[in-house]
């Protein structure tokens, strides 16, 4: 009689995608965003999105980010149907497990940079003592330490986009999205925030999923997923990933 394994079950993927479509409008005018893509990324991974305007790329960071839900199809999330979870619970998945990063950086213009990486934070109700040294700790871990008080307009675009990551990361997210993060950024800071990414991805082990057009910058990722007219055409392993 064989023994039973002592080895723990295997987790399931962090992020898995199995037929998802998404159409927007009806009948004659309906546009098909998505179709029909099915999608795996587990934990700790690096991947870049990829694909022309149009292609479903970012439709599809969306709905991994909980920002839209898909026409149909399946999105598990750690191992939960994303489908079945109410709005209410749906926010809370976004608040407590993924942290955001967009190509216009998104801060208050008037809000100081510890103030702009305390918002995810008020959110949760924190208490301020807390809010504010877990938000110095992420700005010393995107190099802004001494910084804390200025304001997005006393800010290079390379220094508002570390604000940026560094709201993303305050709350500690399993998944961090990233769309067109360099796309306003010339190629040195550029550089400087995928160098950034890939140390988060790295040291923390937080899983980065972000949508480029740059192939300079795909090349950070660990994998290569390609979109074409709402479905996916490639994913690979990045053979050339920058050290």
């Amino acid at each position: 009689m064989m023994e039973k394994s002592s080895a723990e079950p295997e987790k399931p993927p962090q992020i898995l995608l199995r037929g998802v479509t998404k159409v927007y409008g009806m009948g004659g005018a309906a546009m098909h965003a998505l179709r029909g893509v099915d999608l795996r990324i587990d934990r700790g991974e690096f991947v870049a999105v990829m694909g022309p305007s149009g292609s479903g790329k970012s439709t599809c960071l969306n709905i991994l980010g909980c920002l839209d839900t898909p026409t149909s199809g399946s999105y598990r999330f750690e191992g939960v149907e994303v489908g079945k979870l109410s709005r209410l619970q749906r926010a809370r998945l976004r608040r407590y497990y993924l942290g955001f990063v967009f190509q216009g950086y998104n801060l208050l213009n008037r809000t100081s940079a510890l103030e702009n990486v305390e918002l995810p934070l008020i959110y949760r109700n924190q208490p301020i003592a807390e809010r504010h040294a877990l938000a110095r700790q992420a700005l010393d871990a995107v190099g802004l330490t001494g910084w804390e008080s200025h304001t997005p307009g006393e800010l290079s675009g390379g220094q508002q986009q570390r604000v940026a990551v560094a709201r993303a990361i305050v709350t500690a997210p399993h998944v961090l999205f990233a769309d067109e993060p360099t796309g306003n950024l010339d190629t040195a800071r550029s550089r400087e925030i995928m160098e950034l990414l890939t140390v988060l991805n790295r040291n923390r082990g937080i899983t980065v999923v972000m949508v480029t057009h740059e192939p300079d910058m795909a090349v950070y990722a660990k994998r290569i997923v390609r979109f074409v007219d709402g479905r996916v055409e490639s994913d690979e392993r990045n053979d050339k990933e920058a050290a």
